[in-house]
């Protein structure tokens, strides 16, 4: 996932292409859930971030270096590197690895794509935009299904590490959204694509401090599994990932993208059900409409403004 898509400068593509992207993304977000989960019984959340990290941007410098656009980081961009290197590439995933631990994926990932949801009301502190009934409305169906997941009936309020790991996962939304408001805002002058290994490059001795000072590095388990777990992190998960969300959003309407990437939590919440053996409970169903229904009219009411 990545802050700075809205603003990208790959290469335009046909309307097919870019279709064909948007639904990979889709699909291999959607699935890195439950991969990350499996990862997380090999590596702690600290390392595996790290790993993340350090080879999506390999990848990224690579893949610039050949396409001949690295640059070295302009200073009117340097303020967007640190908010989206410290709030997206740090904070978000940190919290996203650490409840992960004892959060279900499909509800980790419902969870953080409720960001539209914070996105809202921050833009209404920091910038005084207008809420609107049309956003109103999907805000509330939002919150509903927020209220839904956390029903007593549904949900172990008593339990502290269950508690702690949702509030971690929608503290990663949070994050994200700060990140989203500053990306609106910023004037690029390099493009997202070319300032994204450097994002990484910022978190990953942050990052590494953090994992060598809470996390004994013999909790690392290495084997074929997770090798495969952080290839598809790195290189697929954020490398390409990142490229195609770029792609797709030029190439596409901006309402085409901001609904079809909806479409990433679904696919955590069943391919989560069906590798994992996850439940869908009554709870988790409301609680995915109402959220998405929400977002979706979210979404909808920025064409109309």
């Amino acid at each position: 996932m990545s802050s700075s898509t809205s603003q990208g400068d790959a290469s335009v593509v046909g309307g097919g292409q870019a279709t064909l992207l948007l639904f990979a993304v889709i699909l291999l977000w959607g699935v890195n859930w439950p991969v990350m989960k499996l990862g997380l019984e090999s590596i702690p959340p600290f390392w595996f971030a790290a790993a993340r990290m350090a080879l999506g941007a390999a990848t990224l410098f690579a893949v610039l270096a050949w396409r001949r656009e690295l640059r070295i980081p302009l200073r009117g961009d340097l303020p967007v590197i640190v908010s989206v290197g410290l709030l997206q590439m740090v904070l978000f995933l940190a919290c996203v690895n650490t409840g992960l631990q004892v959060v279900e994926a499909g509800r980790s990932a419902l969870l953080v794509y409720t960001t539209p949801l914070w996105v809202t009301p921050l833009a209404m502190w920091l910038f005084g935009e207008r809420m609107g009934p049309l956003k109103t409305l999907g805000w509330l169906l939002g919150v509903g299904g927020l209220a839904v997941l956390f029903n007593p009936l549904g949900f172990a309020w008593r339990d502290s590490d269950v508690l702690l790991g949702n509030g971690l996962l929608l503290l990663a939304a949070a994050a994200w959204a700060a990140a989203l408001l500053h990306v609106r805002g910023h004037r690029w002058r390099l493009t997202p694509l070319q300032l994204a290994p450097w994002q990484m490059l910022l978190a990953l001795p942050l990052l590494l401090a953090v994992a060598l000072a809470t996390e004994p590095l013999e909790a690392v388990r290495p084997s074929w599994e997770l090798a495969a777990v952080l290839f598809y992190n790195g290189p697929i998960a954020t490398a390409f990932c990142f490229w195609a969300a770029v792609t797709v959003t030029r190439s596409l309407p901006a309402i085409t993208t901001s609904l079809g990437f909806l479409g990433v939590p679904m696919v955590g919440v069943a391919v989560s059900a069906l590798w994992l053996g996850e439940p869908i409970t009554v709870t988790l169903t409301l609680g995915l409409l109402l959220i998405l229904a929400g977002l979706a009219v979210v979404n909808l009411s920025r064409r109309q403004g």
